[in-house]
């Protein structure tokens, strides 16, 4: 399907081509209009899932005293995390920056629950209707609040795999998530649909307004449910009048009234890649070359991480959009094939060290 690997040479790699090359996931099926990735883009935005899953949402405290929600998908079982059994893997779904849960995101949970999977989406404070209870929100690429709900989910699926992909702009939470957190993840495995790799740059360069326009407006909404609580620390006009999602990031985290900071110090602690070489996590980028959100290609996607980085796997097609990689017929989305087939290979390559090394399996 024309899609290549980017990744340092190693057995896991090998494995990961021989598997991959093995999908029907990757071979043909294609919608034809790969030159429209802005109405691809669109398409990806505004589908609905098929169909509709019920979710059963989970309030998690925070140290702070923040909240955070967990939803998790139900299926025709009638019960949180569907025909999973004990140890099925959990699927961590974690959307854009935005909060925005979109259909493709929710089709990809409906196809990780058919088959086998316990999957569950990650709300940040204030997004998608979860309670902010502080007058706090997550920064772009601040992972401690992601790190509490891995634990929980640690705690409450001990000996199950946990698993967690990303969709967009998200992506910036989970690879700082992975870079920070090291060996001590607690993840098995990663996956990043159309990642956004550098954070500043991406904020800078603005983006089309058919993607830029319909977050800021979601931001937007859900920030003005908490105006009374948020002007404690905020310029409210400021933040609702924000014409950009760099003007609105930038009040928001930068120009508060307690501890103002300047842009370059903020990004110095929420690029997503700040600590990409601690990474001990195999994680697989689906990319595609005429993303128009990530930005051009030379100077937004860092090759240099994938040959370098025995953890990283970059999968690049030629077209896909941002988030959409249409096909014909059931799914509609290739890279969600993709990102299962991929889950798959990583469980099969593990189990089959493990027997190789006489490894017993960790508890």
């Amino acid at each position: 399907g024309h899609c290549r690997l980017l990744c340092k040479p190693s057995a896991l790699a090998q494995h990961l081509v021989r598997s991959l090359g093995r999908s029907a996931a990757l071979r043909g099926g294609r919608w034809s209009w790969p030159s429209w990735p802005r109405l691809q883009m669109l398409w990806q935005l505004l589908q609905p899932p098929e169909p509709e899953p019920v979710v059963a949402r989970e309030l998690l405290q925070l140290s702070d005293t923040g909240l955070i929600a967990l939803d998790w998908l139900v299926g025709p079982w009638g019960a949180a995390g569907g025909g999973g059994g004990v140890s099925s893997p959990v699927l961590l779904l974690i959307p854009n920056a935005a909060g925005k849960v979109t259909g493709g995101l929710l089709q990809l949970g409906l196809r990780a629950l058919e088959r086998g999977f316990i999957p569950v989406i990650f709300n940040r404070r204030g997004h998608n209707g979860c309670p902010l209870t502080t007058p706090r929100l997550q920064p772009f690429g601040d992972p401690g609040d992601l790190r509490e709900a891995v634990t929980y989910l640690r705690c409450r699926h001990p000996s199950a795999s946990l698993l967690a992909v990303s969709e967009g702009s998200g992506s910036g939470l989970l690879l700082a998530y992975l870079g920070e957190s090291g060996s001590s993840s607690r993840l098995a495995a990663a996956a990043c649909l159309s990642p956004i790799f550098r954070g500043r740059d991406w904020f800078e360069a603005r983006m089309p307004w058919l993607y830029e326009w319909p977050l800021l407006l979601h931001l937007k909404q859900g920030l003005s449910r908490y105006v009374g609580a948020l002007a404690e620390v905020v310029d409210m006009d400021r933040l609702l009048g924000s014409r950009s999602l760099r003007e609105l990031e930038e009040t928001l985290f930068c120009r508060t009234w307690s501890r103002p900071t300047s842009w370059e110090s903020y990004w110095e602690r929420n690029e997503p890649l700040r600590d990409a070489d601690e990474a001990a996590v195999p994680v697989l980028c689906l990319c595609s070359a005429d993303d128009p959100v990530r930005g051009p290609l030379a100077q937004s996607l860092p090759r240099e991480l994938f040959r370098s980085s025995p953890y990283f796997f970059l999968l690049l097609t030629p077209h896909g959009g941002h988030c959409a990689f249409p096909r014909r017929g059931p799914g509609r989305c290739w890279a969600h094939e993709a990102v299962l087939e991929y889950f798959r290979a990583m469980a099969e390559f593990l189990r089959t060290e493990e027997r190789r090394k006489g490894l017993p399996r960790p508890r």
